[in-house]
């Protein structure tokens, strides 16, 4: 089930932008209770059948694959282009995972943690690149640009990628990800960190880019994760690395705000009876 039921009145639910609404009932977003509960009451069409076949990890693991499919979509995603995907979070891989599903010609995942760019490796992605840190007192924008001159040449992008999907939030990846495409590129944000960070804008223009931001799921993306997962051309499970019962739910909670490398996606189970 989708965890956000929008007004269905406004312009924005009118027109199929859904996700725009500004009265969203989204589950777990004050006010609103989330679903950490033995029945949660949802509106029967933001509802989907999945197939028999399907296991519950896998269907609870739709969530985070509409995400990326929404992601990719708002990039209008193209086959045969080629796809920086900075952060190899859950986010970051299933959005190259979704990337490659949908024909990209070449997907790299970037990302400063050695265990996430293997976890990238092991799911499809043609190359990974680790950025340098810059060196106390660098200015952020040199080093971005100097950084995304060597992942050009490295990778031989030569002007550089036709789309950025952002998924780390990181503001020295946000710098890198503008001055790391070609000219004319598109540039989708959504990782969400920092509220306000130093933005290269005087790059977006000159280059000409397209700069988009991306917030939950739009029309289609839940049956086309089903689809994707169901078919097995995205596997959900290997993402799965740690595994709790509901009544030790908020255990799994900790855990993920610990934020260890080896932790990447945790499963808390159903009410058992």
């Amino acid at each position: 089930m989708e965890p956000g039921v929008p007004c269905r009145r406004c312009d924005y639910c009118r027109s199929g932008s859904y996700n725009l609404c500004g009265d969203t009932i989204f589950a777990a977003t004050p006010p609103w209770d989330g679903t950490l509960a033995k029945y949660y009451v949802n509106a029967a069409d933001y509802c989907y059948k999945v197939p028999d076949h399907m296991t519950l990890e896998e269907a609870a693991m739709v969530e985070p694959v509409s995400v990326a499919v929404a992601i990719t979509k708002t990039a209008n995603l193209q086959a045969h282009q080629t796809v920086l995907v900075l952060g190899c979070g859950p986010i970051g891989v299933l959005c190259q995972a979704v990337a490659k599903a949908a024909g990209a010609k070449t997907v790299i995942g970037v990302d400063v943690v050695p265990s996430r760019l293997e976890v990238a490796k092991s799911y499809g992605v043609d190359h990974t690149f680790m950025p340098s840190r810059a060196e106390p007192g660098t200015d952020p924008m040199v080093h971005a640009e100097r950084v995304a001159i060597q992942l050009k040449e490295e990778l031989g992008l030569g002007e550089g990628a036709d789309v950025v999907l952002e998924c780390s939030a990181a503001e020295p990846c946000v710098q890198l990800g503008i001055y790391a495409v070609r000219r004319g590129a598109t540039f989708v944000q959504a990782g969400m960190g920092k509220e306000n960070i130093t933005f290269p804008i005087t790059a977006v223009c000159t280059r000409g880019l397209t700069i988009k931001g991306s917030i939950r799921y739009l029309t289609g993306c839940y049956p086309a994760a089903i689809d994707l997962i169901a078919k097995g051309k995205i596997d959900v499970k290997r993402l799965i690395t740690n595994r709790f019962p509901f009544e030790k739910a908020e255990e799994a909670f900790e855990l993920v705000k610990a934020g260890r490398s080896d932790v990447f996606k945790v499963m808390i189970a159903g009410v058992q009876e």
